[in-house]
């Protein structure tokens, strides 16, 4: 009987890890190749340590694509494709709980810190914090002083030579300056678009009738990946540089802040905020300082980045999986608003997935207004005692998708009432179903549902599917309301 519960059990967890790797390479491959973020960081976050901490205790249920055995997303093939030398390898997150009024607030950093120092038996350690850069990771490769190769990240392994249009971006060196030139070295960093720079353009679309464009990260990421360098020269892309990759070998630093200096003396800009902090404590203090004037900043930030001074210890440290031990990446909370729920309106996916939707006045939120804000599911929705007329504080998670935090009770009145999930699909009439031990409540139409038939026959034609030119949401509704089309086959 234990074998055939353990058996059964082993299914469960085989089903659970598929999902988390399905999910989480697709808002890889969304973020890393297509430029979109359909995650906030923090829920990435938490699905990916669930899915390490069920291979860990389930090795032998390893997927060959899970994304903890690769970096990154898909190289796109209308490049030349390079293989980096030295992988370019993501950093491992940490949060802080900034409700907490004291330094357990900061306890994963703190045991970050503590887990570094004991392995390397030290009381303490000094690092370098430095704002972490919302842009595109770019590899620079230069020989004898002379700019090569520009290359992105991709997977991690190879990624796509965007040199033609790295050459136009006017802060890359092309030749190295400077007394000290290697013959070899690889520069990375990230390439972005500073906020006045974005504005600016985007106020140009407007007034050509083009399209506006999401935000500077996308933005500079859509620009590198051009075919036409053109398109690339006429963004206002900047680029900062952060590591040595490679360099030739008579060249040695002792520290991290050694490097970064020669950067500087080569013509690299390395930006104005790093900082050598002596210990953990010193970090909480960069953190939250930095937090204070994320706005002041000319450039968009998503947290900073702590790394072990001394090179030797980064040596030691190595890296596990995907990311270096030495180093992390601090991020920062989402921002927030307060707003009113005028409505609660329900959403039906392609799946048949039933999401409320609160209806909201409309706020400004990170600098972009938002009017709708996901409610998840009914049982979030219980959770958080959200009802019709409450006012609420909304976040854009990880800067992206608007959601509900939480709801302040103390400006709850009389004139809210709740939510009450109907039994019918309000775009089909269909029965809605929720499952045992699901939080999911579908409709049961299948493609009889217009919604559930759009959805499927648009993801059907997407990048991600067949990638049909032309086949954009907009033309799958028309099509479907004429009665043209009914699924995708025919």
């Amino acid at each position: 009987m234990t074998d055939l519960f353990d058996s059964h059990d082993k299914k469960i967890i085989a089903k659970q890890i598929q999902q988390l790797v399905d999910e989480l390479n697709n808002y890889n491959y969304a973020y890393h190749t297509l430029d979109e973020s359909l995650i906030d960081d923090y829920s990435y976050d938490q699905m990916y340590r669930k899915l390490v901490a069920l291979e860990a205790l389930y090795p032998e249920l390893i997927l060959a694509n899970s994304p903890t055995q690769k970096v990154g997303g898909e190289v796109i093939t209308k490049f030349k494709q390079i293989n980096h030398q030295i992988p370019m390898l993501s950093l491992n997150n940490i949060f802080s709980n900034l409700t907490e009024n004291n330094e357990n607030k900061h306890n994963e950093l703190i045991q970050f810190n503590a887990r570094i120092c004991k392995e390397l038996e030290v009381d303490k350690l000094e690092y370098v914090a430095s704002v972490k850069y919302d842009g595109v990771a770019i590899s620079l490769i230069y020989k004898n002083g002379v700019l090569k190769h520009g290359v992105t990240r991709g997977n991690g392994f190879t990624g796509e030579d965007v040199t033609h249009n790295i050459r136009t971006i006017k802060n890359i060196p092309k030749v190295l300056s400077g007394q000290s030139i290697p013959y070899t070295l690889e520069v990375r960093g990230e390439v972005l678009i500073f906020n006045d720079a974005f504005n600016k353009l985007n106020q140009e679309q407007i007034e050509n009738n083009l399209k506006v464009y999401a935000n500077p990260r996308n933005t500079a990421a859509g620009s590198i990946r051009q075919l036409d360098s053109n398109i690339a020269a006429s963004r206002p892309l900047h680029f900062f540089a952060y590591s040595i990759a490679n360099i030739s070998e008579d060249y040695l630093f002792k520290t991290y802040i050694e490097q970064l200096n020669f950067l500087k003396n080569l013509g690299f800009d390395i930006g104005l905020y790093n900082q050598v902090c002596p210990d953990y404590k010193a970090l909480i203090e960069y953190f939250e300082n930095t937090l204070a004037k994320r706005h002041e900043l000319p450039f968009a930030i998503d947290g900073v980045v702590y790394k072990v001074n001394q090179i030797d210890y980064q040596t030691r440290l190595g890296f596990v999986m995907r990311a270096p031990r030495f180093s992390v990446a601090h991020k920062f909370p989402a921002e927030e608003a307060i707003s009113q729920i005028m409505n609660i309106e329900l959403q039906v996916g392609r799946t048949g997935a039933v999401t409320p939707v609160a209806k909201i006045n409309p706020v400004s939120v990170g600098g972009v207004i938002v009017s709708n804000a996901t409610l998840h599911n009914q049982d979030e929705i219980k959770r958080k005692d959200i009802q019709i007329g409450d006012y609420v504080i909304v976040r854009r998670a990880g800067d992206v998708i608007p959601e509900i935090a939480r709801v302040i009770l103390e400006k709850r009145t009389d004139n809210v009432r709740k939510f009450i999930m109907p039994d019918k699909c309000p775009i089909c009439n269909s029965h809605l179903i929720r499952l045992t031990g699901e939080t999911i409540t579908r409709c049961s139409g299948g493609l009889f549902c217009d919604a559930q038939k759009k959805q499927s026959i648009t993801h059907f034609a997407s990048k991600l599917g067949l990638n049909i030119d032309g086949m954009g949401e907009k033309t799958v509704e028309q099509l479907v309301d004429y009665n043209l089309i009914n699924n995708p086959a025919y």
